[in-house]
This record gives C-alpha cells, structure tokens and sequence, in this order.
C-alpha cells in the first residue's frame, strides 16, 4: 500500500515540474500567432495608409503647387519628366519634410488617421512618409503637379508585448520597420482630406 501511495505522489511531483513548461510552450504558440497577427495588421495598414496617401493632399506642400518648367531659370522643359537633380526624394515625418518642401500637418494627420483604423496604437511618431522621384508625370502639368512620385509609408518602432513577457514582468519586443508603395499618378494636389 506504502508503495502505490508513493507512486501516486511521483507522478504529481511529475506532473508539477512538467506544467510549467507546457504553460510556457502553449503561451509561445499564442504569441508567435498574436505576433504574426500584429505584423499582419501593420502591413494592411501601412498599405492603405499608402494608397491614401496617393490620392489625397500631398504632405510636402509645395511639391503640389511647385511649377518646374520656372525652376533653375527653366531648365526644365515644360512637358518633360523632372528630372532627379531639381527634385529627387523628401521624407515626412511628423512636423516636417526634408529638403523645404513645405509641410501639410492635416493631410500627415490624415494619414496617420487611416493607419489608425487598422492599428490604434500607433502614433504619428511611428509613421513616415517618403516621396521619390520616378520620373512619372510631366514639368507644366495643368492638371495636377508636376511630378508623380513614389509614396512609400512606413511604420516604425511599433512594440508588441508577448504574454510570456506580461506574465514575469518583461520588456516588449520592436516589429521591423514595415512599409508599402504606390505612385502617385492621380495625385490632383487639390482633393480636400
């Protein structure tokens, strides 16, 4: 009798020392789907943010309304791409842009207000906005301005907490940075947000 009782006992002791692994390795599994999940998400964001991005208002103010045919006492041939050297990439972030192109605060928030259906957490601190130069669109565009660029909008530094973390009190883990294209050929300048 002596014997079965210790038996019993064993596999509790057994069962005590496995239990906690096993929490561990199916809170793992949840985390490596919720974390692939929330890269997910990001990625749908930052699509839709782009796409909004190309045809709404352009950030960069004064890209929209820049007449290139007049800059460098006009160098630039009206109906001809604008070329890379007079305007090559300006990145947005929030409260500005690079190079002087003027800074649109609504039509960054708007942006970062479509990130946000997707993802609620992110702040303005998390997305960028970048406009190149691909050579689409035509100095002396009556239509629209001059230059179609390539918008690209990032989301960077976003954390995600695994539950393995929340448990014992853990940092959070950064997402790679993720970002989405598109050209902005409807690019109007004058869509109202």
């Amino acid at each position: 009798m002596n014997m079965a009782r210790a038996q019993r006992g064993s596999s509790s002791v057994e069962f005590a020392l496995v239990l906690p692994l096993l929490i561990m390795f199916l809170l793992g599994i949840i985390d490596a789907g919720r974390l692939m999940w929330s890269y997910n998400r990001a990625e749908k964001a930052a699509q839709m943010a782009a796409r909004y991005a190309a045809v709404t208002n352009l950030v960069p103010s004064t890209l929209a309304t820049r007449d290139f045919t007049l800059q460098a006492n006009g160098a630039v041939v009206g109906g001809q791409p604008v070329p890379t050297n007079v305007f090559s990439s300006t990145t947005c972030t929030s409260g500005s842009c690079t190079g002087g192109w003027g800074y649109s605060g609504p039509a960054f928030t708007n942006v970062v207000d479509r990130v946000r259906l997707f993802m609620p957490e992110v702040t303005a601190a998390n997305v960028q906005i970048r406009y190149d130069n691909v050579l689409l669109g035509y100095a002396g565009d009556p239509n629209g301005p001059d230059v179609a660029p390539l918008i690209t909008v990032s989301l960077t530094n976003l954390q995600f907490r695994p539950l393995v973390f929340r448990l014992f009190g853990g940092a959070t883990l950064q997402l790679a940075t993720v970002s989405a294209s598109v050209t902005g050929e409807d690019l109007s300048g004058t869509v109202s947000n």
